[in-house]
């Protein structure tokens, strides 16, 4: 890194420091703490200082410096983030759903880069690159090697200008030349009829307007297909813009209630947040579905609807997430995210996780112990709770893998089989009409005999674990005809968990296949039917009085 570059960064942080002095004479009675904080970013620069002059190596002063941000922000919340100016887009993204670039997803496949998804309508689709492509090269530059997130910032740039890519498929290579567009990701892929009266909406962001895209989805069902009840679809929605949330309830809340209101130490983020605008749809029943990855936004709008009883909420409880975010400019363009304050919605519960000692593997709110549990009452009396995210009024687990089926995602077997049957088959006329035969499973069979797929069953792998452990402690030789018998009879072959999964793994491939030919929209249009958390809110949708007694449970007493 050039010596300049080194310097500008020490002197950033010589103003930092400058500024951080001249605060501390102006505001007063906070001089213990003013202190405490000057002194220590003295320390800090000059430790900086002395490493760059004098470490017995060559540093990287950007590198060393982001990595102490990020150790500082770790002993924060997860939420609280620093984007340096290359990353300010990905900041942006978040915000908008909006980028320049071609309309992919990628990952790191072998050496080279694979395309994984192609969103329609956008540079890659109209270019016809698609999903199970290897990207070789960009504008001359080998991708060899090259990791995901290098190839992404590749990739992206600015709207107008064009790349020259070199794509791999089925062993050959070719160029295709793509014209980057504002890329602006919907929020909703879907939306349709799920039977003769229900209608159903898969919401995937809160980005800026994404308001425009629900509420036209609901206008549609509603005054044209004659939906009579609705299920709102937030799982794995993260969340976003606080604002889009208060507008989404809108849509069934009349105008003047509370949905959220938020509280911090600095008292300029403190708001309260109420509906303004007649509602679409004040009267038809709603269900609303969330899973553990619904997040800070979606969990507003599925505890709010709860909390005013507008609407059941089906699934499992929702990830935790109740804190804000405000995006603040720091020097050189970079940027930080920080955590300003949490929500509250109307019942005076927090979403926020109270503890942070027991979550799930993927970040959610695990187990919260009783005494760290408050409860508060929804509009009809109904019992609430907080301790972290949303508990729905109905619980429905996720529908989940098996260890073979998961293994064969997990491996991409299921995705790259789906690619060989893209290129050699045609176009089915609707994803419902996808339905592999008998001969389709007999050559996956052997796709994955092929491709030497193997894994380990559960069962197996704490065998192994047994038997580390009995070896360690000499017990080995005394155990070792009863663990071997054990083994023998925990022992899995392909040809037994095809004929056992069958029916799994067929689903499985059907379902990529649907978002192959059909894209994203395809994909969910073709779970729907399948899904059993769909089930359930369909069949309360079709039962009004178990629909009304859910929201009102004493009406009847």
């Amino acid at each position: 890194m050039r010596r300049g570059h080194r310097n500008r960064i020490l002197l950033a942080g010589a103003m930092l420091l400058a500024a951080t002095v001249t605060f501390g004479f102006i505001i007063g009675g906070q001089e213990s703490r003013d202190f405490s904080l000057t002194k220590n970013l003295d320390i800090y620069i000059s430790l900086v200082r002395e490493l760059n002059a004098f470490y017995v190596d060559e540093i990287d002063p950007e590198k060393l410096v982001h990595k102490s941000i990020a150790g500082m922000l770790s002993t924060l919340d997860p939420y609280t983030s620093f984007y340096p100016e290359d990353e300010s887009d990905d900041l942006d993204f978040m915000t908008t759903g909006k980028y320049g670039g071609f309309g992919s997803l990628i990952r790191k496949s072998g050496d080279y880069i694979q395309v994984t998804n192609v969103y329609n309508g956008f540079p890659a689709d109209k270019g016809g690159i698609r999903a199970g492509d290897l990207m070789i090269s960009i504008d001359g530059t080998s991708l060899k090697d090259v990791s995901s997130d290098e190839a992404s910032g590749m990739l992206k740039g600015e709207p107008g200008t064009e790349a020259e890519i070199v794509i791999r498929r089925n062993g050959e290579e070719f160029t295709k030349t793509l014209k980057r567009e504002r890329i602006s990701i919907s929020a909703v892929p879907y939306y349709g009829m799920v039977d003769d009266n229900t209608g159903y909406i898969r919401f995937t962001s809160f980005t800026q307007n994404c308001i425009a895209e629900v509420r036209e989805a609901l206008i549609d069902l509603k005054d044209k297909q004659g939906a009579e009840d609705l299920i709102l679809d937030l799982r794995s929605n993260p969340g976003g813009l606080v604002k889009e949330a208060v507008e989404i309830v809108n849509l069934f809340v009349r105008p003047g209630q509370e949905i959220v209101s938020t509280r911090g130490r600095a008292k300029q983020y403190d708001a309260v947040f109420r509906t303004s605008k007649s509602p679409v749809a004040p009267d038809m029943p709603v269900i609303v579905l969330i899973n553990r990855a619904s997040a800070s936004a979606s969990e507003i709008v599925a505890g709010a609807l709860q909390d005013l009883d507008r609407a059941i909420i089906v699934g499992e409880r929702s990830f935790g997430k109740g804190l804000v975010q405000v995006a603040r400019p720091l020097s050189y363009k970079a940027q930080v995210k920080i955590t300003t304050a949490k929500y509250y919605i109307p019942s005076g519960r927090c979403i926020q996780a109270v503890d942070f000692s027991h979550p799930n593997e993927d970040g959610s709110v695990g187990y919260i112990p009783d005494s760290l549990i408050n409860t508060f009452q929804t509009r009809n009396g109904r019992t609430v709770k907080d301790g972290g995210g949303i508990i729905p009024d109905v619980t429905v687990p996720s529908d989940m893998l098996n260890r073979f089926t998961s293994e064969l995602y997990v491996q991409n077997m299921i995705f790259d089989f789906a690619t060989e049957y893209y290129w050699s088959q045609p176009q089915p006329e609707a994803p419902d009409n996808l339905k592999l035969n008998e001969g389709d499973i007999e050559r996956f069979t052997a796709f994955l005999v092929e491709k030497k797929f193997s894994y380990s069953t559960e069962s197996e792998s704490l065998l192994d674990e047994l038997e580390r452990a009995s070896r360690e402690e000499d017990l080995y030789a005394g155990n070792s005809e009863a663990i071997e018998k054990l083994r023998n009879g925990l022992s899995h072959s392909l040809e037994k968990d095809m004929a056992a999964y069958r029916n799994d793994v067929a689903e499985l491939l059907e379902s990529e296949l649907a978002g192959r030919y059909f894209y994203d929209s395809g994909m969910v249009q073709f779970s729907l039917p399948r899904d059993s958390q769909v089930k359930e809110a369909l069949a309360i949708a079709g039962d009004r009085t178990r629909y009304y007694s859910l929201l009102n449970p004493t009406a009847g007493i």
